[in-house]
């Protein structure tokens, strides 16, 4: 069966243009094809639409009713198109979530990017570094790092996280590296609210240990250890990926380089997996592409 919107479009076409064959060029159609949905036009219709003439085309007067209501059908299924088309390009405002170490390190570093890519979809950047309710708190994506999730999270990996423990030189200076994670015990350590907090787990060649620390400083931001660290205040377990730009700029010493902490991950979390928005799945591919160039994501 011929396509009823094509028919119309060829029907108007060929209207305005005063001939089937002008209509066919105008649609890139052939006009043979023009002329077999006109007459399935007329057809449809049950009586002449066009009254034919060597030199022109007139409209009957089924031929004038039927020009309305192509144009309208037209119009219609023009309209959902454009609506098809707006909903697979990113755009409108994107409601983000995560953590000020994440916001610093990772975002900022491609936001430029993001927006060069989709000039339309704008960022309303929430930071903060405890768990968000995505539905209370209208969230449309959260980056999380975490070594768990809820089964009932709906969430995407996208990469690996490792942790170092490190500390400014001049405080190292003052107190001198520690060669075990037992001494640790007995130094400023500055602890994290949520992963680790005052118990560090750290493995070696041939053994794990379990160490109680303490110092000046616990903090639920971890944006505010890390600059604490910078400032001298004390040890602190910071992901790498945050930690190893000041380490390479001489701000941070690794200490303990010889043992490994838990892995963690990095994940993005939206609330539904059906219908879900063109501008959240961009954001969350993009951060996604990114973290896969970057190698220290998979660095312990």
């Amino acid at each position: 069966m011929l396509d009823r919107i094509i028919a119309a479009r060829v029907f108007l076409e060929t209207v305005e243009r005063g001939s089937a064959t002008a209509a066919a060029e105008a649609l890139g159609i052939s006009r043979a094809m023009a002329s077999r949905y006109l007459a399935a036009m007329e057809d449809w219709a049950g009586t002449r639409l066009l009254h034919r003439s060597t030199r022109r085309l007139s409209l009957s007067p089924a031929g004038e009713n039927a020009l309305v209501r192509c144009r309208e059908l037209v119009e219609i299924a023009d309209s959902i198109a454009d609506q098809s088309e707006a909903a697979e390009t990113p755009q409108g405002e994107l409601r983000v979530a995560m953590p000020g170490l994440l916001a610093d390190a990772v975002f900022l570093p491609l936001a430029q990017g993001f927006a060069e890519r989709f000039p339309r979809v704008s960022i309303d950047l929430q930071v903060t570094d405890r768990i968000v309710d995505l539905v209370q708190d209208r969230i449309d994506v959260s980056l999380r790092i975490t070594a768990t999730l809820d089964r009932a999270v709906i969430a995407r990996r996208l990469g690996e996280v490792g942790s170092v423990l490190c500390a400014a030189p001049d405080l190292l200076a003052r107190i001198g590296h520690p060669s075990g994670p037992e001494e640790l015990a007995s130094l400023p350590c500055l602890t994290y609210g949520q992963f680790g907090g005052r118990t560090w787990v750290l493995s070696g060649p041939d053994k794990t240990v379990r160490v109680e620390v303490g110092g000046p400083l616990r903090t639920n931001q971890a944006l505010l250890l890390q600059r604490a660290a910078i400032g001298g205040l004390g040890i602190a377990m910071l992901p790498a990926f945050s930690a190893a730009p000041h380490m390479i700029e001489g701000r941070l010493v690794r200490v303990l380089p010889d043992w490994s902490l838990p892995g963690l991950s990095l994940y993005a979390l939206y609330a539904s997996r059906r219908n879900l928005p063109c501008a959240t799945r961009a954001f969350i591919d993009f951060v996604a592409e990114a973290i896969a160039r970057d190698p220290v994501f998979r660095r312990s």
